[in-house]
């Protein structure tokens, strides 16, 4: 039955939104998927979008899919880059992964209003600040 199949828990795998200041000095916002584990993560798929309902009106953005072949043990790497003008929806991230023959996953979801200037807090994997999901 289907709640006897034990799913593998995600430790150690997380996504941030962080914001850098380009050459041209003008601040752009990315997604990042972050690996704290020692070791790599293969195939992994996100699958990115936003959606909410705003003075009544429902609101959603395209579903988009990034596929990232391998995310390296304690490192990062961009999923996509990210327009402040959806900020006040959700934004989620469905995040699939292998390790060996396994496969894990986990939805992350940055609610509404959470990314913005006073949440910004230093992430070390990233080297700048931004927000992490927890």
């Amino acid at each position: 039955m289907k709640k006897d199949i034990k799913e593998p828990k995600v430790k150690n795998v997380t996504v941030a939104v962080a914001k850098k200041t380009n050459e041209l000095n003008v601040d752009e916002w990315s997604v990042y998927i972050i690996n704290k584990n020692d070791f790599d993560i293969e195939n992994t798929l996100v699958t990115s979008k936003g959606y909410g309902e705003i003075t009544g009106e429902i609101q959603k953005t395209s579903t988009l899919r990034h596929f990232l072949e391998t995310v390296e043990a304690k490192s990062a790497a961009l999923i996509e880059p990210i327009n402040e003008d959806i900020f006040h929806l959700n934004n989620e991230y469905w995040v699939s992964y292998y390790v060996g023959s396994k496969i894990f996953d986990k939805k992350f979801i940055f609610l509404p209003e959470s990314i913005k200037e006073e949440n910004l807090t230093y992430i070390k994997e990233l080297d700048t600040k931004g927000i992490l999901h927890s």
